[in-house]
């Protein structure tokens, strides 16, 4: 039996001086007022389904200056709108983040916990965040590191198992309030069994592959999160920038089922839902682990 894959927080680890150097001013002054994408939300609870936040655009230094602040004096939505930077390449669309491409002094001071092969190395994401902001509920494709180099953040997670618990819509769960989830609206949420963690500043939670995971800033913080590919690499989408796309094979599976859901459509309702549960029981019997996990 193959042991299932658990998220864990590291603690200990040589992050390099970034841990003590990153204070506003240092993050101000080192890459200055080279122009940022960032998220803007009037409410702390970001949304990617409904996009209840805009992409605007500041000096870096300014959004620095401005994500720290509680209340702000110059503003895009509201007084006390949060700010989200999640680093990308240059071409969104081509270009994957790299911290030592898009902040190269920054990226000198940080020192990459080396847990995988150099080849296996698949993105370095910068992020800030405001205090009280929370990202919504998601897996990525790849293995790992979230390390929260200043602040503190406190991260629930959820195993791959309780996929069918979370209401997701692609990679992402309809569940925006994970504390207290509408359970109206989301009756079986509460079988998803909850894993919760704070990490603080120096901390490094390691998420495998497919581990959902919720993240609310307790603090202003910044972390860098690295991905890696966990699978021989032409398994992964070669369109993917952001780690996100399903394994190729999965893709494949599920444009299959589609065709042959389409096709039970031939048949009358009767028939359609008795080869639908054959479909369902062949699933679980030739896919499915036979462990607890």
């Amino acid at each position: 039996v193959v042991p299932q894959r658990k998220p864990v927080v590291l603690t200990g680890l040589e992050l390099g001086t970034c841990t003590t150097k990153w204070t506003i001013d240092y993050l101000s002054q080192a890459e200055g007022p080279k122009e940022v994408k960032i998220h803007v939300s009037a409410v702390p609870q970001m949304d990617f389904l409904s996009k209840n936040f805009v992409y605007r655009t500041l000096p870096f230094d300014v959004f620095v200056q401005r994500a720290a602040e509680v209340k702000h004096k110059e503003y895009f939505l509201a007084e006390d709108e949060k700010y989200y930077l999640r680093s990308v390449g240059e071409d969104v669309r081509k270009d994957i983040a790299d911290i030592r491409k898009q902040f190269p002094i920054l990226a000198e001071d940080v020192h990459i916990p080396e847990y995988f092969e150099k080849e296996q190395f698949f993105s370095s994401v910068f992020r800030i965040s405001s205090a009280g902001l929370q990202l919504w509920t998601h897996y990525d494709v790849m293995d790992n590191f979230l390390i929260q180099v200043t602040g503190k953040k406190r991260v629930v997670l959820y195993s791959p198992r309780d996929a069918p618990y979370l209401y997701l819509s692609g990679t992402k769960s309809e569940v925006l309030d994970v504390d207290n989830p509408d359970l109206e609206k989301y009756p079986l949420f509460v079988k998803a069994k909850r894993y919760q963690c704070v990490l603080e500043a120096g901390d490094v939670l390691f998420i495998p592959a497919l581990w959902f995971h919720n993240v609310i800033s307790e603090e202003f913080g910044v972390a860098l999160n690295v991905f890696w590919k966990h699978l021989p690499a032409e398994s992964y989408d070669k369109t993917d920038t952001y780690g996100n796309k399903d394994p190729m094979a999965a893709s494949r599976a599920i444009q299959i089922l589609d065709r042959a859901l389409k096709t039970l459509e031939e048949l009358p309702e009767e028939y359609r839902d008795f080869y639908a549960r054959r479909m369902v029981l062949r699933i679980q019997e030739k896919a499915y682990r036979n462990d607890d996990g």
